[in-house]
């Protein structure tokens, strides 16, 4: 389970313990004092408890995010067993992580990140790709999996575009070793947004899906909504000279995402109008709104049900 900006809550990630997957979540959806710490207690107790899955945090590492070292220290403190890593130097994090034994996925969408990335000392790969949810790459996975594997020798995790047992399937005979799926959990009943957001993921498709760099300066996927459409897709002249100048980068990155993350917050709440939802382009495929263990036991049945045609098709073609 992908983690999802202010989607992503402890009864969605208990849930996806509880089923044996990794639950992951991104520490900027507990900003208030002390909430991190107490999730990270909980989640350790009810890892004690015999589940079978576990969980992992997502941190923005770049100097944008003010509460980045203050999220870092919690974690560290807690002995958070998985992170994610995005958008930035992912140096600190894993040698925080090496000091006991946790491992550090950093979100790449291209070799140039991942050559960072793998040079830094990264346990793996979030390859991210065209059609994600939030911060998008811009290449197709059926290329991207299969380049890290042939350049890096890390474990890789394909993102984007998946939310079926199908998709699964596919990339793992992409080369992928392992799938991160966020936006069909969107449709839960463990979220907490509104349903009108959930709503928008089971009726969207995959062309009401568009990229804009209003949120955070850097490329987001949301659904094309008409109060989406009236604040713009594209930064301004000032805007992109102002997020791109070595003195001014830090700062304007920090109030613009500042500026997006106040929208985003109105806009996942009960009864508000000015409808701003992150989503990828698998909305496509989600029909919906499931429990989390309805949904992962789905995504199960149709992966065995995907590899045992694949295995018939090959067998009829002669293939093996």
């Amino acid at each position: 389970m992908a983690p999802m900006f202010l989607v992503s809550n402890e009864a969605m990630i208990q849930a996806a313990m509880q089923n044996g997957i990794l639950g992951t979540f991104p520490t900027l959806n507990y900003r208030n004092e002390g909430a991190l710490a107490k999730l990270l207690d909980n989640l350790n107790h009810f890892k004690k408890s015999g589940c079978t899955g576990n969980y992992g945090v997502n941190l923005i590492v770049q100097q944008s995010n003010p509460l980045y070292e203050n999220h870092l220290a919690i974690c560290v403190a807690k002995q958070v067993p998985v992170y994610i890593t995005s958008l930035g130097n992912p140096k600190k994090v894993i040698e925080q992580a090496n000091s006991y034994g946790a491992k550090v996925f950093c979100d790449v969408t291209n070799v140039m990140h991942a050559q960072k990335a793998f040079d830094a000392g990264c346990h793996g790969f979030i390859a991210v790709g065209q059609g994600a949810g939030g911060h998008a790459g811009n290449f197709p996975l059926s290329i991207l999996i299969e380049t890290l594997k042939q350049k890096f020798n890390l474990p890789v995790i394909a993102a984007g575009g998946i939310a079926t047992g199908t998709g699964i399937c596919s990339t793992l005979c992409m080369g992928a070793d392992a799938v991160s799926i966020g936006t069909r959990f969107i449709a839960s009943n463990e979220a907490t947004v509104s349903n009108a957001y959930k709503d928008a993921i089971v009726n969207a498709g995959m062309a009401d899906v568009v990229l804009t760099e209003r949120l955070s300066g850097t490329p987001c996927n949301i659904i094309n909504t008409t109060y989406a459409q009236k604040i713009g897709f594209k930064q301004n002249a000032l805007e992109r000279f102002l997020n791109k100048n070595a003195t001014t980068k830090k700062y304007f990155k920090m109030l613009v995402q500042l500026q997006g993350l106040k929208k985003l917050e109105a806009a996942v709440k009960p009864g508000n109008y000015n409808n701003l939802w992150c989503a990828g382009q698998s909305v496509e495929l989600i029909i919906n709104i499931k429990p989390v263990a309805q949904i992962i036991e789905t995504l199960l049945t149709e992966t065995k049900m995907a590899q045992t045609l694949l295995q018939q098709k090959l067998i009829q073609n002669s293939l093996i």
